[in-house]
């Protein structure tokens, strides 16, 4: 999801509107980040691992698309294969820009270049200088997955503190071939089940436990790729 953001305005997009979604513009994701939040959900299609910032040294919940980079078994002739689509997805082509100066303030931004972005077709951004209903519920939802990637932020900070993230090579095999998938974490059962009752605890009163079984849960899609892979 490379292409550039631009701020949105009526006086410069009053007549744009969005149509319907070609997601070509994902056939080489792999993985896409989800928060805690929608684990849940996107466990029932995909699975749910943890990947680590190299500069950073953050980590970040996300669904896997495919076994390896540059695949998405989720895209095929520009259509979304699965029920559910992540946030990120779903989100597409408007987004939220953020205000280098002030981290607590943002705004909404559209990815002009987009074949869903046009003049002709779809519905409409605004009314005049007005804001179409479209456009509001659209705003509403994008500031909301905004919120809960925040929150997400610091309740994944959480488990790292209580160093819970296990690294973990998986290995499956597709047509008689075994492939290696590195660079994921995986929640360490073994320590979370080692926790004080008051650490547990306090997983439960942030809302932690949740994702963290639906997490653990999702690791069996990663036959359904394979399968899927291999009908390809």
């Amino acid at each position: 999801m490379t292409q550039p953001i631009t701020l949105l305005d009526s006086n410069k997009h009053g007549d744009l509107k969005i149509d319907k979604v070609d997601f070509g513009h994902l056939a080489d994701q792999h993985i896409v980040p989800v928060t805690l939040h929608e684990i849940g959900r996107a466990a029932i299609d995909y699975p749910v691992v943890f990947v680590k910032n190299s500069e950073t040294g953050e980590f970040q919940s996300v669904a896997m698309l495919g076994l390896k980079p540059g695949q998405n078994l989720m895209v095929k002739g520009g259509q979304w294969q699965s029920l559910y689509q992540p946030h990120v997805v779903r989100d597409y082509p408007l987004g939220v820009v953020l205000d280098p100066d002030d981290k607590d303030k943002v705004w909404i931004g559209i990815r002009e270049a987009s074949s869903a972005v046009g003049t002709e077709e779809g519905e409409a951004l605004f009314n005049g200088t007005e804001e179409t209903d479209y456009l509001a519920a659209r705003k509403k939802a994008l500031i909301e997955h905004f919120q809960q990637d925040q929150a997400s932020r610091t309740l994944v900070k959480v488990l790292a503190d209580l160093d819970l993230f296990l690294p973990q090579t998986l290995t499956v095999e597709i047509k008689g071939e075994k492939r290696n998938i590195n660079g994921i974490y995986l929640i360490n059962e073994a320590k979370l089940n080692d926790l004080s009752d008051e650490q547990f605890s306090d997983l439960r009163k942030r809302g932690l436990l949740a994702p963290i079984f639906s997490h653990l849960t999702s690791l069996g899609q990663i036959n359904r790729l394979a399968r899927t892979e291999a009908q390809a």
